[in-house]
């Protein structure tokens, strides 16, 4: 038994940052929430933001910038054709990213579109880990079928495989022999997924996926949104990688990759911006091309001088060991909270938010009544909490019968932005979600009263069953 002198002492973990500026948050009562989330048709993507307490919608161009990134807004170099931005941008992917050529894009689907309008033609097949809403779409416009190769574990919310992102090589290999690798232009594939909750992939896992494709000549094109989150987990749970720095995983993982597009909005911590990089010249010069068409010059592509400056300091912060730790370890927390009460999450938990498991919150429901959708309205009701639905929603509808596609995973995404909220808030959110669940058979689903042809969630309407 041990004594109070040998029990292990406990050493808490604090922001390496503190705050200089604040932003009053708007309290409101429930009924001003009532009519709000009516008004917006009951998607949380249409309430106006003066009426959002805690906003965890997305994590995407939501984080505070540092004071060195506004100070590098003061050195914005607005010229239209080589701004020295660019070159300061450039210099910085290709440091801690490794890739030779890069062209800058307003944000990530910018630069989704680019890579899919270059490389991708009618009838080809694009193999990924998980579909990601806008990046599907974009392989589908340009005339692609996009191919789920996730492991089966990445499905089920409460397994606990500690790299749920990997990609099935059997299911590569299977897809290869029945369509032909002349028919799949790259393999798309995403550090810490997403829709399955932010799992990452593992070292081993692209270094094999790499020796594959390399069999049969298919390029392997990287989601590099969230890769730095990606190489905190390698760097936590993969054998041999407990003494690298982030920046050097970060690297080696992007050198079994032929190139990559960001939304510079998540790991680099800036408002706006995104970049497409990649190591082979030809495919250079296309995607160099096609940005003058859709974004703009080749040396700005859509951003101003100022948000290069500060998207190439956030470059190099977001590799900072003790800057990611923090950012993981904050979503950790609030994960914890809720396990420690028995509410149903996608586990293990993820980098960047904590997903619900909506099916098993709300088991009395069918799927076809949006229980995802209808779990983040009561969120907003209760407490003023802005979440988003990652489930049947997000998932569309079949391109070939019209019906709804089912996601196995009917999620509700609590995104953390990084550097914005206290573990109070985390306190906060907690004690809301657990509001919710306690009464969880008192939800009613809802339908849909408008959906728009694409990407539906940003914009449907419903009401209450």
């Amino acid at each position: 038994m041990q004594t109070m002198g040998q029990q292990q002492k406990r050493r808490s973990w604090a922001e390496p940052y503190k705050i200089k500026m604040v932003e009053p948050l708007k309290m409101t009562s429930r009924p001003e929430r009532e009519k709000a989330i009516a008004e917006a048709g009951y998607n949380t993507f249409l309430l106006r933001s003066d009426d959002v307490y805690i906003d965890l919608l997305t994590d995407s161009g939501t984080s505070a910038m540092s004071d060195r990134q506004w100070a590098g807004l003061m050195m914005g170099d607005e010229a239209y054709a080589g701004s020295r931005n660019f070159y300061d941008l450039e210099e910085k992917v290709r440091q801690y990213y490794g890739y030779r050529f890069m062209v800058p894009t307003h944000q990530g689907r910018g630069a989704e579109h680019l890579i899919s309008k270059a490389l991708i033609s009618d009838g080809d097949f694009i193999p990924g880990n998980m579909y990601f809403t806008t990046t599907r779409l974009h392989q589908e416009l340009a005339g692609g079928t996009f191919v789920d190769v996730i492991i089966d574990e990445a499905h089920d919310p409460q397994n606990s495989h500690p790299f749920k992102g990997n990609v099935d090589l059997a299911k590569v290999a299977a897809l290869i022999d029945r369509v032909g690798a002349d028919k799949i232009p790259y393999l798309s594939i995403a550090g810490t997924v997403n829709m399955a909750g932010g799992q990452p992939v593992s070292m081993a896992n692209v270094r094999e996926l790499r020796t594959l494709l390399n069999r049969h000549g298919i390029k392997l094109y990287l989601d590099a949104t969230r890769m730095i989150e990606n190489a905190y987990f390698i760097k936590e749970r993969e054998e041999g990688y407990q003494d690298r720095t982030i920046a050097e995983i970060l690297l080696e993982f992007c050198n079994y990759t032929d190139g990559a597009w960001m939304s510079a909005k998540k790991d680099h911590l800036v408002n706006i911006g995104g970049w497409l990089a990649v190591n082979d010249e030809a495919v250079f010069q296309k995607i160099s091309n096609l940005v003058v068409i859709y974004e703009g010059l080749h040396t700005y592509g859509g951003m101003a001088g100022r948000d290069m400056q500060a998207l190439a300091i956030g470059i190099t912060e977001a590799v900072q060991y003790d800057h990611i730790r923090a950012r993981v370890e904050q979503v950790r927390y609030l994960g914890n909270l809720l396990l420690d009460w028995s509410i149903p999450i996608v586990r293990p938990i993820g980098s960047h938010a904590i997903f619900l498991d909506a099916l098993a919150i709300y088991s009395h429901l069918p799927q076809e009544v949006f229980p995802a959708q209808s779990l983040a309205a009561e969120l907003y009701v209760d407490s003023g909490i802005r979440a988003m639905e990652r489930g049947i929603v997000s998932a569309g509808r079949d391109a070939q019968t019209g019906a709804h596609r089912l996601p196995k995973l009917e999620l509700v995404r609590l995104t953390i932005p990084r550097r914005v909220y206290t573990q109070s808030h985390m306190d906060v959110v907690a004690e809301a979600v657990k509001e919710v669940y306690d009464k969880r058979k008192e939800a009613t689903g809802l339908k849909m009263v408008y959906e728009p042809e694409y990407l539906r969630f940003f914009q449907a309407r419903f009401e209450r069953l």
